[in-house]
């Protein structure tokens, strides 16, 4: 696939628009979370590592969220249990046709990927080995989030596993403002520009909201997970496994 580089912010806007996942960002994804999230790529390979030691014969695996699908197309390539489905939900039509596309030139796999537009809120969890939610849960409403938590718990058979990757906020404002400016050192490093950099920043402000570890934590146990993990963290960027 052809990776366009993203420059959406690469010049001054007149009017800052919230953030969205639209055509604009669909064309220039791959380039713009490889560049903007560290460990991406480490992150992606190790989900499907993950979703395949946690396999069950005749489930299914939700990709939430699943942008250009590729925890589905990491899920896919290393899950080998009998009866396997893969589920892979987003609420953008222009992710979902893109992804459509990527996920059919797989030909390796037997695992068959079915993609859903729609809002997460709205699907039924149902007999789930693995549900991922890879940089998602943050651009919904905190209100909203218990609810879809405990709707995943739900969902997910005994010994089966949630996985969660969010940006992270820190209550100590030192540690906050560390994380911040190595991701701002991390962004500039690979290619943005300040403007960029603010730019993207106000654009999200509103939408994209992190919450602390503590918070994720707390709401699974609540939830009722029996154990909780973070197994991946890379400055402000962390992903826990949650174990039904």
């Amino acid at each position: 696939m052809v990776t366009k580089q993203d420059d959406i912010y690469a010049s001054r806007l007149e009017e800052m628009i919230d953030f969205r996942f639209d055509e604009k960002v669909v064309n220039v994804f791959p380039d713009m979370i490889q560049r903007s999230v560290p460990g991406y790529a480490t992150l992606i390979s190790n989900i499907g590592i993950l979703a395949a030691k946690y396999a069950i014969k005749e489930s299914s695996y939700y990709d939430l969220g699943c942008s250009l699908g590729a925890v589905s197309l990491s899920m896919q390539q290393r899950i080998k249990t009998p009866d396997s489905k893969i589920i892979a939900v987003d609420n953008s039509a222009a992710m979902i046709r893109k992804a459509k596309q990527i996920l059919a030139s797989n030909k390796e796999s037997s695992v068959p990927v079915e993609l859903i537009c729609a809002d997460i809120a709205d699907v039924e969890i149902h007999n789930a080995a693995v549900v991922v939610m890879n940089f998602t849960l943050q651009f919904i409403d905190p209100e909203k989030r218990q609810t879809l938590i405990e709707r995943i718990y739900t969902g997910l058979k005994p010994g089966g596993i949630f996985i969660l990757s969010e940006k992270l906020a820190f209550d100590n404002a030192s540690v906050n403002q560390f994380h911040i400016d190595s991701h701002h050192d991390f962004k500039r490093d690979n290619g943005y520009s300040d403007m960029e950099i603010s730019q993207k920043r106000s654009a999200l402000e509103k939408v994209l909201i992190p919450e602390t570890l503590e918070t994720h934590q707390t709401r699974l146990k609540s939830a009722g997970f029996s154990m909780t993990e973070k197994w991946f963290q890379c400055f402000n960027f962390a992903s826990l496994v949650a174990v039904k």
